[in-house]
Parts: C-alpha cells; sequence; structure tokens
C-alpha cells in the first residue's frame, strides 16, 4: 500500500464493528450529522472470537458496504489479548472472502511504527515493540492479504477526549484526577514528548476517509508534541484546584525513548480544509464548557 488516495464514490451503508466503543461511538455521532446510513455491530450482538463468527458477520454484509473494522480488546497486554484479536481478525478477514464489500477501513494504531528520532510518516519503518503494535500490524496484514479493494489503514496516536474508557495517562487521567482535587504524579519527571490527538478530530478524519473512499495509510496525530509534564501543569492551572503535580523515581525505561513526533503532511494534501485542534485549545474548551 503506498500513500493513501481518494476517488470519491458514494458511500451506501457503513458497517461498525465494535460499535459502542470510544472510537466508534465518536465516529458513529458524526456520520449520523451527515445523514450516513449505519449498521451497528457491537461485542453483544456478535463475539468476533466466536468459530462461526466469520460466516455469521458475512450474512449481515452487502457488496455495496463500508466496513469500520474497529472492534479489538485492547489495549494488548498479554499473549492471551493477543490471541484473542488474532481470532477478531480472522473472523473478518473470513467474512470478507465471503463478500467483497465496497470499501474496508481498520482503525489500527501508531503502535505499528519502530522508534525514532524524526517525526514519523505513512512511510516510516514499521516494527513494532510492543504486543499491541504487533498485534494491530498483524491485522492489517491480514486484511491485506483478503482483500483487494480500496483498503484504508488509521493509525491514530494517542487519543484523548470525553468519554475516554481507559484512564490512559496524560490529559484524560490528569482531569479526572484534578477534578477530583489529587494530586498528578508522573512517570519520572514526564519529561517524554508525545502528540495527543483529540476524540472529534479522530472521528472527523475517519469519516472523510469513509465519505471519499480513501485507500492507504494515513497517520491521525497532530504533528504538534507536549511533555507530560506540561500537559499536567496546563490542566492544574485550568481546573483551579489544590491538585500538585509530583515527579517520581521513573521504573522502567521511557516508551519510545521519550520522543513521539509526527509529520501530517499527508492529511493535509488529502482534505486541505480540515484543521487539528491543539491539545491546549480543547483542554481550554472543556474547562471553559464546565
Amino acid at each position: 500500500m503506498t500513500n493513501p488516495e481518494k476517488i470519491f464514490l458514494p458511500t451506501e451503508r457503513v458497517v461498525i464493528l465494535g460499535a459502542g466503543g470510544f472510537v466508534a461511538s465518536a465516529t458513529e455521532r458524526r456520520l449520523q450529522t451527515l445523514g450516513v446510513d449505519i449498521l451497528r455491530i457491537s461485542r453483544s450482538d456478535l463475539d468476533l472470537t466466536d468459530e462461526d463468527a466469520g460466516i455469521r458477520l458475512a450474512r449481515s454484509l452487502k457488496p455495496t458496504d463500508t466496513l469500520l473494522f474497529i472492534a479489538g480488546k485492547v489495549p494488548v497486554k498479554n499473549e492471551y489479548m493477543l490471541l484473542d484479536n488474532i481470532k477478531i481478525g480472522k473472523s473478518v478477514c473470513e467474512a470478507l472472502k465471503l463478500v467483497k464489500v465496497a470499501h474496508v477501513i481498520y482503525i489500527s494504531s501508531d503502535a505499528v511504527y519502530a522508534n525514532s528520532n524524526k517525526p514519523l510518516t505513512e512511510y516510516s519503518c514499521a516494527h513494532p515493540e510492543s504486543l499491541h503494535g504487533v498485534m494491530h500490524l498483524a491485522r492489517e496484514v491480514m486484511l491485506a492479504s483478503v482483500y483487494d479493494g480500496p483498503l484504508c489503514f488509521l493509525r491514530p496516536t494517542l487519543i484523548y477526549g470525553k468519554g475516554d474508557p481507559h484512564n490512559g495517562y496524560g490529559p484524560n487521567r490528569f482531569i479526572r484526577l484534578a477534578a477530583r482535587g489529587e494530586n498528578i504524579e508522573l512517570f519520572g519527571a514526564g519529561e517524554e514528548q508525545r502528540d495527543h490527538v483529540w476524540i472529534n478530530d479522530v472521528a472527523e478524519i475517519t469519516s472523510l476517509v469513509i465519505l471519499s473512499r480513501t485507500a492507504g495509510k494515513l497517520n491521525i496525530a497532530t504533528g504538534e508534541v507536549f511533555s507530560f509534564r506540561e500537559i499536567a501543569k496546563k490542566v492544574v492551572s485550568l481546573s483551579k484546584t489544590n491538585s500538585k503535580v509530583s515527579e517520581n523515581i521513573r521504573t522502567a525505561p521511557m516508551p519510545h525513548n521519550g520522543y513521539r513526533a509526527f509529520d501530517n503532511a499527508a492529511t493535509s494534501r488529502l482534505f486541505p480544509t480540515f484543521k487539528y485542534q491543539s491539545l491546549y485549545r480543547i483542554l481550554e474548551r472543556i474547562y471553559s464548557e464546565g
């Protein structure tokens, strides 16, 4: 797969695998405002780890569908979760062999990339250093091996925003701690430089990809990096609580050697009117809206 390209064909229906999740729900809300027909398939509707899940999924698909594949057990923390996610990918691949849909979009992760001291692009080396990254890259390869239509891999970086279920280290956790007046404890000095993308921007990019039937690989990242210490201090300042930011002795190596930046020129080329929202601007908006 090469640089992403748009072909502008009509989208009749979007089938969302993993409906009800953080990214899926935000994307569904955005698609609803655009009047797109949606079929939601959640884990309660179909357990994609079941042996016959591929056949059952195929019965719900039509050749004119766009399939948005977000289903998974994440983040992957051990080999058992890895195998469950591969089973999910296997079921989707089996369904696609039975029904060739019009467009497939897979929500992957920037975890597929190797560490780099330069901003990452869609051409950067995919060499994951975590089980989570291994899972996503494996499912990308699986999909590409069975589906020869328009296939898009979206690779978002760290996602923040209202409704996050993971309470991940960063803006989501910091906001919750400050709301309770609790201190924010950093890993080490919180010096890692990371990109953080707003959930609504993830939903918007995904919707644009669906409507334009984009194929290829596309990172979802703002192009800005902030240290966790900077973010924590900004949250405390905006929250106006008694929370404090404290450092801790680091007990493990810094992820990605403390630096994970992106060059998002591909997004600007594909969707020139789209602009990512800055982290600080969204934090200020969160607190101004209450």
